[in-house]
């Protein structure tokens, strides 16, 4: 039987409602699904940062603990690692598992409320005040420095010192020459390369702390009590030593920074650095050292540069360590250690473990041999 035209538009119709009824279906549930995913990650990630404990403001004595026991670590191994810690020329040392104190011990004349100086430690301390800062709408780190400082804040050729960011200063690639030492006075801030073609560790990152002071109207430590220290609970003060703007502070306070960090700039329920900034600072920030980010030293690449050198090494910085692990590293051997992915803070102070360094010693990889084999 032939169908006229309208007859089979009609036929077809009907045949097709339910079908477009259950795509539309389809979409609602998958539309619906997609929600709830969303919604079940941003819990979850809500959930590991109030899973963390964080100590009392108040600076007291009061900081909640855990067991090795308790966490299934290997008790047997912790004497071998405070012998290796005491041995090594430290004064301090602190594990943290999701905030609480797991390991804290002091040594060779040190105690809880004892100072010590964080070296270039304390150069992420500098981040994060920056990082603040921009939060505030006071800076931005891609303006060039000269827009806050001035032009003529180097010996550089004004063409060149104006290719310099205040990210350069966080990423080490400002292109100033780092050989002429560790003074930042104008005669030895020297042009060597454009800015972002050159990688190398040097002390003019402080003039980061500059920037904040024109760009906040506040002296440096003001700004840094109001916006960090004191809404954390850390002691200490900043001590200027020659070249060197260097906070001191017991180890309990910088533990409170590497927990801080851990918690994703947040501590309880107040944000204290952007989450973006905070994550653009443990990610490499420059294609000339991938383990290098704002002034933190990053685990788990394929190569690193290291202080005082043009060379190139193959490898992770630390290869004992987890691969997403990010570090703060100081002179002598002055370390913070995050570990997401196990919910470690570990904090190390004292004098140099063996030979005076700059950042990164052979110390790093024995200790977390060690710490490895209390954890696993």
């Amino acid at each position: 039987m032939k169908l006229s035209k309208s007859e089979t538009i009609s036929m077809l119709s009907k045949e097709l409602i339910p079908f477009f009824l259950c795509f539309i279906l389809f979409l609602n549930c998958s539309s619906d699904t997609s929600e709830i995913t969303n919604e079940q990650e941003a819990v979850g990630q809500e959930e590991q940062t109030t899973s963390l404990y964080f100590p009392p403001i108040e600076i007291t004595t009061t900081w909640e603990t855990t067991s090795i026991a308790d966490l299934g670590w290997n008790e047997n191994e912790l004497q071998s690692l405070l012998e290796f810690l005491e041995d090594k020329n430290s004064k301090s040392f602190i594990i943290l598992h999701k905030g609480k104190i797991v390991v804290e011990h002091y040594m060779n004349g040190h105690s809880e409320t004892t100072p010590w100086y964080w070296a270039s430690a304390g150069k992420t301390l500098t981040t994060a005040i920056t990082g603040i800062a921009q939060g505030e709408g006071l800076l931005h780190i891609d303006d060039k420095v000269s827009d806050y400082l001035g032009t003529g804040w180097t010996s550089s050729p004004f063409d060149k010192e104006n290719l310099i960011t205040c990210k350069h200063l966080l990423s080490m690639n400002s292109g100033l020459d780092d050989s002429l030492g560790d003074n930042v006075s104008v005669e030895n801030l020297q042009y060597i390369a454009d800015a972002g073609n050159r990688w190398a560790y040097h002390n003019a990152y402080l003039k980061l702390q500059d920037v904040v002071v024109s760009a906040s109207n506040q002296n440096w430590s003001d700004y840094f009590s109001t916006r960090l220290k004191n809404r954390i609970g850390m002691s200490g003060a900043w001590i200027q030593s020659n070249d060197f703007n260097v906070y001191w502070s017991t180890t309990r306070s910088m533990a409170r920074f590497g927990l801080l960090i851990l918690a994703k700039g947040k501590w309880g329920d107040n944000r204290i650095i952007p989450k973006s900034f905070l994550n653009e600072s443990t990610n490499t920030s420059q294609d000339l050292n991938e383990a290098y980010g704002y002034l933190w030293w990053l685990n788990g690449k394929s190569s690193y540069r290291l202080p005082q050198t043009q060379l190139e090494f193959s490898g992770n910085l630390i290869p004992n360590a987890p691969d997403d692990m990010y570090c703060a590293l100081g002179k002598n051997d002055q370390k913070i250690y995050v570990v997401p992915s196990q919910d470690l803070v570990v904090i190390r102070m004292g004098n140099a473990a063996d030979n005076v360094n700059f950042a990164l010693s052979s110390f790093d990889n024995d200790l977390w041999e060690k710490i490895n084999a209390l954890t696993n």
